[in-house]
């Protein structure tokens, strides 16, 4: 694997997974663009230096890196950071967006103000970075593109309780990368999504973790970056040095929307009495 002459964007890049997937990009030989607005454990607060420390550190080892801070809060900010990238270096290869924090809120206590800042961070800035990155992208026909999402929104047996905003932003990552997967594929534009477990700040963790490394998941999202990549659309899950790319797919013979192969019902009675035979997951084992 080879990122000689490759630029990449890695937000929240200053520490935890975004560090680990940074590491593992400059070590490739890419030039990493390490954008960290150094925020607490809430998702608020400012310390560029976060940033410009990690950057520091890969530079010490001979690695092409440089430090941003800018807000990724609105889409002109997005775009700023982006046109900056394209002034400086003539391109931009591939964006992995990893920023995100985790915050608790049961469904009744969930804030507005809280639950925009989730979805700005995890949904619109993705959003944002892609759309300014396109142009470039489409131009150079390549370009790679990575969200994140999590299992705790994906599957129903993995969510917690107070997570419905983090849970919205999450799914809503899925949503933009199916899409922009179809968009981007005349392009060579690749678009997928990774949902990593891994022991960090999020979890109350400082230092290196006994399982669950930041380091286990890195190979997969760099992979995902790469131009060994060459299918959007998937959900690549990354544990503990275990990688499984899913996404869902209509079964075999459906004529969406006439044909369902579904359960017939006419009623709500008939619905109800059926519902055993309608709720069916279509879960088969791997192996």
């Amino acid at each position: 694997m080879n990122f000689e002459n490759r630029t990449v964007l890695v937000t929240g890049g200053g520490r935890g997974l975004g560090f680990a997937y940074v590491r593992s990009l400059a070590e490739l030989g890419a030039t990493v663009i390490i954008h960290d607005v150094g925020a607490d454990s809430s998702g608020s607060g400012r310390d560029p230096q976060l940033a410009e420390h990690a950057a520091s550190l890969l530079r010490a080892d001979g690695h092409s890196a440089v430090a941003a801070s800018d807000s990724l809060e609105t889409r002109s900010g997005c775009r700023a950071l982006v046109e900056r990238i394209i002034a400086d270096y003539g391109r931009l290869d591939g964006v992995i967006h990893n920023a995100g924090w985790v915050a608790y809120q049961p469904v009744e206590d969930i804030e507005e103000a809280a639950f925009d800042h989730m979805m700005t961070i995890g949904a619109k800035a993705p959003l944002w970075l892609a759309q300014a990155a396109w142009p470039v992208m489409k131009a150079a026909g390549y370009g790679r593109i990575v969200l994140t999402t999590s299992c705790r929104a994906i599957y129903p047996q993995y969510v917690h309780k107070g997570l419905a905003a983090y849970a919205a932003a999450k799914m809503a990552a899925v949503g933009i990368v199916n899409v922009l997967a179809a968009e981007g594929a005349a392009h060579g534009i690749v678009v997928n999504a990774i949902s990593p477990v891994a022991k960090t700040r999020m979890w109350g963790v400082d230092g290196e973790p006994d399982e669950l490394r930041p380091s286990e998941v890195a190979p997969g999202a760099v992979f995902l970056a790469s131009d060994a990549c060459v299918e959007g659309g998937w959900i690549m899950r990354a544990a503990n040095g275990q990688f499984h790319a899913t996404r869902a797919a209509e079964a075999t013979g459906v004529d969406y929307p006439r044909d369902l192969l579904g359960v017939r019902a006419a009623t709500v009675d008939e619905v109800a009495a059926q519902w055993s035979r309608i709720a069916v997951p279509a879960v088969e084992p791997r192996g």
